[in-house]
C-alpha cells in the first residue's frame, strides 16, 4: 500500500528555504517583543496553561528531594540532640562542681577564721578515706607525726567537736569520731553548768549521756566541753539534747543528743595541736577488757563475803532472841533455835544480796576511773 506525501512537501519549497523562513520569522518576533512588548500577554496565557503540566513533571523530582531532605534533617537533628545532651551533662557537672567548690570555699574560710580565733596552734587537714571496719567510726587524715600531730589531740570543725586522734603514723593519722561507742568526752550543759560525760553509740546518729533523775537538763540544751580532761579546750560545742528518757526502775535518766559538728559532711577538718605528753595515753581495748574482768571478779567476791558475814550475824541474833526454858525441853528448844537461826540467816542473805550487788556494781566504775 503506497502512501502519498503530504501536500506541503508536494507543493512547498525546499527544506533550506523553510529553515530560513522560520529563522527570519523568529527573529522578527524577538524584535517585535523587545520593542513593543506585544507578546507579554500571550506569554502569560501560555505559562498559565502550561503550569499544571510543569508541576506534574516536577513532582517526582520534588518527592525525591523531600525524602532526601527528611533523612538528612533527621540525622542532623539526632546529632544536634546528642551534642546538646552532652553539653547539658558537662554544664551540669560544672555547675555541681562549682556549687561544691563554693561550699568547700566557704567551709575553708570558716575554718581559717576559727583557726585565728582558737588559742594555741592548730593544723588544717583533709580526710583521705573512712576506716575499713564498718563497726567503728574512724577516719584517716593526711597529716601525721611529721606535721606535729600527736596521740590524743582533738579534731574539730567550725561547728564543734568531731573526734580525737587515736593513732598516729608518719604521714597520716587515725581519728575516732565522736559517735564511736568507745569515745567519751566530758561535757557540761551550757545553760546550767551541769557536768557529765557523753559517749557515742556506734552506728546510731545519737550520743548517750546518763544523768540523775533530778538533773537540770531540758530539750534543746547545748552541751559544750568542760575542759576538765586537759585535752579539749573548754567551750567547744559538742551536742544538742534531743530526747530525755526517764525510767521509774532506776534513779538515772538516759539523755539522747545529736552531734552539732558536721561529722559526715565536710572533708577539711582542724586538729588542735595541744600538748598531750603529760597526759596518760588512751586505754586500748585489751586493757579495757582486763579491767572489766577484774571488776566482775571483785563484785562476785564482795557478794560472797557479804553473804558469809550476814549468815554469821544472823545465827547469834536468833539464839539470843529465844526465851529461857526448862531442862526437859532444852533439846527441843535447841533444835528449834537452830532451825530459826538457819531460816533467819537464809532470809537475811536473800534480802541482802541485791543491795550488795548494787553497791558493788555502782562502785566498780569509780574504781576503774581511779585506776
Amino acid at each position: 500500500m503506497q502512501h502519498s506525501p503530504p501536500p506541503l512537501f508536494k507543493q512547498g519549497a525546499s527544506a533550506r528555504v523553510k529553515v530560513v523562513f522560520f529563522a527570519v520569522f523568529a527573529i522578527a518576533l524577538l524584535v517585535v517583543d523587545s520593542r513593543i512588548n506585544s507578546l507579554v500577554r500571550v506569554r502569560q496565557v501560555v505559562a498559565t496553561a502550561l503550569y499544571p503540566l510543569q508541576m506534574l513533571v516536577l513532582m517526582p523530582r520534588d518527592a525525591v528531594k523531600g525524602v532526601g531532605n527528611y533523612f538528612a534533617s533527621t540525622v542532623s537533628l539526632q546529632k544536634e540532640l546528642s551534642d546538646l545532651k552532652q553539653q547539658q551533662i558537662l554544664q551540669t557537672q560544672m555547675l555541681q562542681r562549682s556549687t561544691l567548690l563554693q561550699t568547700e570555699n566557704a567551709h575553708l574560710r570558716r575554718l581559717m577564721e576559727l583557726k585565728e580565733r582558737t588559742p594555741g596552734k592548730s593544723l588544717l587537714t583533709e580526710i583521705l578515706y573512712d576506716a575499713r571496719d564498718e563497726y567503728v567510726r574512724k577516719i584517716i587524715l593526711n597529716k601525721g607525726m611529721q606535721q606535729g600531730v600527736a596521740l590524743g589531740q582533738p579534731v574539730i570543725d567550725e561547728r564543734g567537736v568531731i573526734g580525737q586522734v587515736t593513732r598516729v603514723f608518719p604521714l597520716t593519722s587515725e581519728v575516732t569520731l565522736l559517735t564511736d561507742k568507745n569515745q567519751a568526752i566530758p561535757v557540761q550543759v551550757e545553760r546550767s553548768g551541769m557536768r557529765s560525760v557523753i559517749t557515742g553509740r556506734g552506728r546510731s546518729a545519737y550520743l548517750d549521756m546518763r544523768v540523775t533523775s533530778n538533773a537540770d537538763i531540758k530539750l534543746g540544751d547545748i552541751l559544750v566541753t568542760s575542759g576538765l580532761d586537759g585535752i579539749y579546750p573548754a567551750g567547744l560545742q559538742v551536742a544538742k539534747v534531743a530526747q530525755v528518757e526517764s525510767k521509774a526502775s532506776t534513779t538515772f535518766e538516759v539523755v539522747l543528743c545529736t552531734p552539732i559538728a558536721g561529722i559526715e559532711q565536710h572533708k577539711q577538718l582542724l586538729i588542735l595541736l595541744v600538748e598531750t605528753s603529760q597526759l596518760a595515753p588512751p586505754e586500748s581495748e585489751e586493757e579495757r577488757t582486763k579491767k572489766e574482768k577484774i571488776n566482775r571478779r571483785m563484785t562476785r567476791d564482795s557478794v560472797k563475803d557479804g553473804d558469809k558475814n550476814l549468815s554469821k550475824e544472823a545465827v547469834p541474833a536468833a539464839a539470843d532472841a529465844l526465851p529461857s526454858t526448862s531442862p526437859a525441853t532444852n533439846n527441843t528448844t535447841a533444835n528449834a533455835a537452830n532451825n530459826a537461826a538457819n531460816n533467819a540467816a537464809t532470809k537475811a542473805a536473800t534480802t541482802a544480796v541485791p543491795k550488795t550487788e548494787v553497791q558493788s556494781t555502782a562502785a566498780s566504775p569509780t574504781k576503774e576511773d581511779k585506776k
